[in-house]
């Protein structure tokens, strides 16, 4: 039996490091020069190529390379008896929830316009901070860790997701409450996970619920984000700027819009990275598990998409 790993475009090394300190026995193929296909029982995948997995008649287990997983549930050629597992680690909680501050600081106290002026030799002290209050899509663990630091600080928060939620400590609003959601609100975060009911989420329809002047910040899945419908909702002053973290294709192209609009500010999704001496373990573990016929951890549920 064997692992694969299959994740284009990264580089595999340090994986394979950890992974073999772990389980020395282990044998490890990397895509795409894997000779033994058949010996494979066990992936670990990172965008990998649509269909490629058929080519592993003996597949026991997925295994994300990160927390998300739905760049595996788009694959509709998986077996659904195949499990499919993620990467759970507090250090991904404290990265995102540190990015996430940081732009709403950035925002509320204006940083990127005193850079501005800074580039023109500007010296306007007009207005150093703004009235904020933050709604959070998606209150699971990265946002309700959000929430708890920015109330804290002082801000007005609120969440919403696609589920009911009792005794929520925040104010919290389900699907039918969008629009009462986005009139509490002026700096709106996404941290929804991707599945249908949220693809496409972020558009014009949304953008013109909001109330004027809206910020948002994007740090969940590019394909949240109709890119198009927020250039112009940025034009009209629907939304008066962004903060964005992740693209629907990455490395963004050099001919990409974002690139020249100084409302926005981009990242190269470097908001929260998997940690592999964190992360290596939870893999072994659920291989060892699978060899045992135990139970696993940090299991998708696939009708939920995470």
């Amino acid at each position: 039996m064997s692992l694969a790993i299959i994740c284009p475009g990264k580089n595999p090394d340090v994986w394979i490091e950890q992974f073999n300190k772990l389980d020395s026995e282990l044998s490890i193929e990397v895509y795409p020069e894997i000779t033994n296909p058949e010996k494979v029982e066990f992936v670990f995948l990172w965008q990998h190529p649509e269909g490629i997995l058929s080519d592993f008649p003996n597949l026991k287990l997925i295994s994300s390379m990160g927390a998300g997983v739905d760049h595996i549930l788009r694959d509709k050629s998986i077996p659904k008896d195949i499990p499919i597992v993620r990467i759970v680690d507090d250090k991904l909680t404290f990265s995102m929830t540190n990015y996430v501050v940081m732009a709403v600081l950035n925002y509320h106290r204006q940083i990127s316009r005193y850079q501005m002026n800074q580039t023109r030799k500007v010296w306007d002290m007009s207005t150093p901070e703004l009235d904020v209050s933050i709604g959070v899509m998606g209150v699971g663990a990265l946002g309700k860790d959000v929430m708890d630091k920015l109330s804290i600080m002082g801000f007005p928060v609120a969440g919403f997701g696609f589920s009911e939620k009792t005794d929520f400590e925040y104010p919290y609003y389900t699907k039918d409450q969008l629009d009462e959601f986005l009139k509490k609100v002026n700096v709106l975060v996404c941290l929804l996970p991707l599945t249908p009911d949220t693809e496409n989420i972020l558009n014009a329809e949304l953008f013109e619920k909001c109330n004027p002047n809206t910020y948002l910040i994007n740090v969940a899945r590019g394909r949240h984000l109709v890119e198009e419908d927020l250039t112009k909702a940025l034009e009209n002053g629907q939304l008066s700027g962004a903060m964005l973290d992740v693209y629907r294709e990455e490395p963004l192209p050099e001919n990409h819009p974002f690139w020249e609009n100084w409302k926005i500010t981009m990242t190269p999704h470097i908001a929260s990275v998997t940690n592999p001496q964190a992360a290596a373990p939870q893999v072994i573990e659920n291989i060892k598990r699978i060899r045992e016929n135990k139970e696993l951890i940090n299991v998708v549920d696939r009708t939920r998409g995470y």
